[in-house]
C-alpha cells in the first residue's frame, strides 16, 4: 500500500517565529514528537502555551528532546498532565538541566496565577497557572536519559542518535532513522546549532547524510561579531564603569548557557590581566544551579575550557563570585551604587529577578547594561536594543537612561555562516530542508544562501504546516 511508504511531519511550532519548537513526525505506526516548547514574548505567546494541543497528547508513543531551552522543552508539563505517558529521551546533561528548569518554570507559573487571581475580586474568574510544580516532577519521571552518539530505538521502526550540538550543555543535533516495510529514511534535525569557536563546549558534531532536514535559522540573516573584538567591548564596558565614583554594569543573562559563558569571560580576562578586581554578583536561582552542573560536567567542555577550569582551581581570589542566596541579597544588589557586576535572569527581560535590577538601574546615566544574546520581538530587552527612552516595568514608567550596550559576538547559536559550514559537510543533498526556527527574513535570507550556494530543495513552512515525505 502507498501509505506504508510515506509519514508526514507537522510543524506545530518555531515556524515563522524563533520559539515554540515542536515537530509531530508520524507514519502508519508510530507518531512521536521532536521538542515541546514554550512560546515567548508577544502578546500572544500566553494565549498559545494555552491552547489546546492539535494532537491527542496519549497517542504519542515518545519525545525526543533536543536540549533543555524553555523554548524547546516548557510545554513538557503540560503535554504529560494533558495525557502523554510515554518516554521522553534525551542527553544525561539535558535530563539534569530538566530537574531544574522545569521546576523553575512551574514555580514561576504558579507564582504567577497566584499573584494575579490576588488582584481579582471576582472569585469565578479566577486563573490557573499553565502547570504546576506536581505536573513538572510527572513529567521528569518519564525520562530515558541517553548518551552522545550511541544509537537507542524507541520503536519498532524509529532509531535515534543523539550528536553534540555545541550550543548549551547537553544539546543534541538528531539523527533518525525511520523504517517502513523494507525502507529506510533518514531526518536529522539540527536542534539549535552552536557557533564554532565558541568557549566551554565542543564544536557542532558534522552530520554527512540525510534525506531529509530541518535546520534551525535563528541568526540565518547576519553574521555576529567576531570573538575579539566583542570581547574587546566587554572590557570596555567594564574599564568604563566599573571605577571609583561610577556605576554598576546589569547583564540579562540566559540562565543555561549564557550566564555560565559570561562567568568563563571574566574569568579568562581577569587571567589575562584585561581586568581586575571584579565583583560579580549571580543573581538567578536556576542559573547558580544550571553553574554548580556545569562545572561538574568537565568531560563535555573543549580544550580552552578545561584549561581555565585547571587555572580556576588555584586562582580563584582573583575575581570574586557571589551567589545571591535570598530575596534579601538579591535586594540589597539595588543599594550599591557603583563597581558591581550583576548577572540576572530573564535573558530576554521578561521575567525574573532582571526586572527588579532594570527598575533600580535604567534611571541612571552612570550604568550600562550589557545585552548579550537573541531578544524576541514584543520583548523589554528588544524595546531596550530598539531605542526606547522609557519602559515599563511592573506598572511603573521607567525612563531609560542607562546605556545600553548590545554585544553581539556572544551568541550560542550559530550565524549565517557557520549554519552554512555546517550544512557544508553534506556529502550528499538532502530530498528536501525545512528551514524553521527564526523570524521569516531570517529563514528567507538563509533559504536564499542555501539555494545559491547548493542548489538544495528548500522550504520555509508556516505554523500548522503538515507536509508528506516520501519513505521511498
Amino acid at each position: 500500500m502507498t501509505i506504508h511508504s510515506e509519514f508526514n511531519i507537522s510543524f506545530l511550532g518555531a515556524a515563522g517565529e524563533v520559539t515554540g519548537s515542536c515537530y509531530l513526525v508520524e507514519g502508519p505506526s508510530f507518531r512521536f514528537l521532536v521538542d515541546c516548547g514554550m512560546f515567548q514574548g508577544g502578546k500572544h505567546a500566553d494565549a498559545k502555551n494555552r491552547a489546546n494541543f492539535s494532537f491527542k497528547p496519549h497517542e504519542i508513543d515518545f519525545l525526543v528532546l533536543t536540549h533543555g531551552h524553555i523554548d524547546h522543552s516548557g510545554l513538557i508539563p503540560k503535554l504529560c498532565r494533558d495525557g502523554f505517558k510515554g518516554p521522553i529521551y534525551t542527553t544525561d546533561a539535558t535530563a539534569q538541566l530538566l530537574g531544574i528548569m522545569l521546576r523553575d518554570s512551574a514555580h514561576i507559573h504558579e507564582s504567577g496565577a497566584e499573584r494575579e487571581n490576588r488582584k481579582r475580586k471576582n472569585r469565578e474568574n479566577q486563573i490557573e497557572p499553565l502547570y504546576t510544580i506536581a505536573d513538572a516532577e510527572k513529567s521528569l519521571g518519564q525520562l530515558k536519559p541517553q548518551s552522545y552518539d550511541e544509537i537507542y530505538q524507541p520503536h519498532t521502526n524509529v532509531k535515534v542518535r543523539m550528536r553534540d550540538a555545541g550550543h548549551i550543555l547537553g544539546s543534541a543535533i538528531l539523527e533518525i532513522w525511520i523504517k517502513q516495510g523494507k525502507h529506510e529514511q533518514k531526518m536529522v534535525f539540527s536542534g539549535d546549532l552552536g557557533q564554532p569557536g565558541r568557549p566551554i563546549l565542543r564544536d557542532p558534531t558534522q552530520i554527512e547524510k540525510t534525506d531529509y532536514l530541518v535546520v534551525e535559522s535563528t541568526y540565518g540573516d547576519r553574521q555576529h561579531k567576531g570573538l575579539g573584538p566583542s570581547l574587546d567591548e566587554l572590557v570596555d564596558a567594564i574599564n568604563d564603569t566599573i571605577v571609583p565614583g561610577k556605576g554598576n554594569i546589569i547583564i540579562p543573562a540566559f540562565a543555561v548557557g549564557r550566564t555560565q559563558e559570561i562567568i568563563y569571560y571574566l574569568y579568562s580576562l581577569t587571567k589575562e590581566k584585561k581586568v581586575s578586581n571584579l565583583n560579580v554578583f549571580l543573581d538567578s536561582p536556576m542559573a547558580q544551579s544550571v553553574t554548580r552542573l556545569t562545572r561538574h560536567h568537565i568531560e563535555l567542555f573543549d580544550k580552552k575550557g578545561m584549561e581555565l577550569a585547571d587555572w580556576y582551581k588555584n586562582h580563584n581570589h582573583e575575581m570574586m563570585l557571589k551567589f545571591t542566596e535570598t530575596v534579601q541579597e538579591s535586594m540589597a544588589l539595588n543599594t550599591i551604587n557603583s563597581g558591581a557586576i550583576i548577572i540576572s535572569a530573564s535573558g530576554m527581560c521578561n521575567a525574573g529577578r532582571i526586572l527588579h535590577h532594570l527598575r533600580h538601574g535604567l534611571g541612571r546615566r552612570e550604568n550600562t547594561i550589557l545585552i548579550t544574546g537573541f531578544q524576541a520581538e514584543g520583548t523589554l530587552g528588544r524595546r531596550l536594543v530598539d531605542g526606547a527612552k522609557s519602559v515599563k516595568i511592573f506598572g511603573e514608567e521607567i525612563p531609560v537612561k542607562a546605556r545600553i550596550i548590545t554585544i553581539g559576538g556572544f551568541s550560542a547559536h550559530a550565524d549565517q555562516k557557520a549554519i552554512l559550514n555546517w550544512l557544508g559537510g553534506f556529502k550528499n543533498p538532502p530530498k528536501r530542508t525545512f528551514i524553521t526556527h527564526g523570524e521569516p527574513k531570517s529563514s528567507q535570507a538563509l533559504e536564499k544562501q542555501i539555494n545559491d550556494r547548493f542548489y538544495w530543495e528548500t522550504t520555509v513552512p508556516k505554523n500548522g504546516d503538515q507536509i508528506i515525505l516520501s519513505n521511498n
